[in-house]
């Protein structure tokens, strides 16, 4: 059964775009099953950097097929723009990709009322991207939203969007003081994207069962990173979708018995982006280090990321939760200029230690993390392609994240690029 789970192991940004893109080599089939336009994976394909949005980092292997499944909420104009982009630069899409036909869609009324939401003096800011994912996901649940398989009938879809924005329009009145687009020409713009939705769309569920069947190499992933799951991140600021290993069950319909193994992909530091608690976070000279070093601005928003030093009581959290069985490690050479480099083993609040991850999120925002040193190794390893060749701190650093965590590293990456990888282990 060679399907395999890629899953971000800290808040997202932990490099996944590049590692997909490594790993569809040997792949079949490369299916997204969660979150939606709000997300980006950067790749760097041809000399070029290139973030996507929407399209599975499979695309740009031309024998590898792509999904995405019902646990994406897929945004029209956006998935249009993407696959516009990929065409202009040579990309074949022609039997390629598929759409669920059971995905739900973002409005423009999602995103309007996201953006209303986050500014409100009355609410807690959370720090989404204001793109509607959030308010979709809600739509979703409330089993109102708009899926993709309505829009083969034309007029069944404009009945169910007229009657949903009359409810819409009353809570952006009401509640944000907010004039709700002309719904005619919303429907209408709506209805542009059919064509193209309609020519990608298709029951992912009984296709990606048939290539299970057939032993096809699947390779799953998601958007964003443990630590931001609806239900096991840092609740309340976090996605609003499925982003553990659990999600590619749900999202695309894989049984859980058929998922062979789960791979994740941890940063040599940590970053998230948005608002939250962030225990190991550097507010001083360092943390600028590693965001410049590191280039660490948001590939969707481009906010610059909040960095702070490796955090383990996250990165086993994310083992546990998600039954990792090999680890990645990317970004190893933004650390090359530290003379000593920290780990976070626990956090401490009110005299007691936590090396297991609290659900309390006031313990995350008040907690002292309890650090391990280790030594810096001030040596450049950009592009160094076997780890015998690292620097000896280097390798205790990498071996001491695998003492700590009790998984080892299939992958080490050393830099943005293909070649810039060092492969320990295959995936398949």
């Amino acid at each position: 059964m060679p399907v395999a789970v890629v899953v971000g192991m800290q808040w997202g940004d932990e490099g996944k775009g590049k590692i997909i893109d490594l790993l569809t080599e040997k792949a079949d089939i490369v299916a997204r099953y969660q979150g939606g336009h709000n997300a980006g994976h950067t790749i760097c394909f041809d000399d070029r950097e290139i973030i996507l949005h929407l399209i599975p980092s499979g695309i740009f292997r031309k024998d590898t097929f792509c999904v995405i499944g019902n646990g994406v909420v897929i945004d029209p104009a956006a998935l249009a723009d993407e696959i516009r982009r990929l065409e202009e630069m040579g990309i074949d899409f022609e039997n390629r990709l598929m759409l669920s036909d059971r995905a739900n869609i973002i409005l423009p009324y999602h995103n309007l009322s996201e953006q209303e939401s986050e500014n409100s003096a009355t609410r807690r800011k959370i720090g989404t991207t204001g793109r509607g994912v959030g308010p979709s996901y809600v739509d979703k649940i409330a089993r109102v939203g708009l899926r993709i398989g309505d829009f083969s009938d034309a007029d069944a879809l404009r009945e169910k969007l007229e009657a949903n924005c009359r409810e819409k329009k009353l809570l952006l009145k009401n509640v944000y003081n907010k004039e709700f687009p002309d719904i005619q020409a919303l429907t209408d713009e709506l209805l542009q994207y059919r064509e193209i939705l309609l020519k990608y769309m298709g029951d992912t569920h009984a296709f990606l069962r048939k290539k299970i069947a057939e032993q096809k190499n699947i390779l799953c992933e998601g958007a964003q990173g443990t630590m931001l799951d609806v239900d096991h991140g840092t609740y309340p600021f976090v996605t609003s979708s499925n982003a553990s290993a659990g999600g590619a069950c749900t999202g695309l319909g894989i049984p859980p018995t058929r998922i062979s193994r789960v791979v994740g992909v941890v940063k040599a530091y940590t970053t998230r982006v948005g608002e939250g608690p962030f225990p190991t976070e550097l507010t001083c000279g360092s943390g600028d280090q590693l965001r410049t070093d590191g280039q660490e601005f948001g590939s969707t928003t481009g906010r610059p990321r909040r960095c702070g030093w490796f955090d383990a009581v996250v990165a086993k959290y994310a083992i546990g939760l998600n039954g990792i069985d090999s680890m990645i490690l990317t970004k190893i050479d933004v650390l090359d200029q530290f003379d000593t480099i920290r780990v976070c083993t626990g956090y401490r609040h009110r005299g007691k230690v936590y090396d297991e991850m609290p659900a309390d999120i006031g313990i995350l925002e008040n907690c002292q993390p309890v650090y391990t040193e280790f030594k810096g190794w001030k040596q450049k390893t950009v592009g160094i392609d076997s780890l015998n060749d690292f620097p000896d701190n280097a390798k205790r650093y990498i071996h001491g994240l695998e003492d700590l965590l009790g998984a080892g590293f299939m992958i080490v990456s050393t830099g943005p690029g293909r070649n810039q990888t060092i492969r320990l282990q295959e995936i398949f």
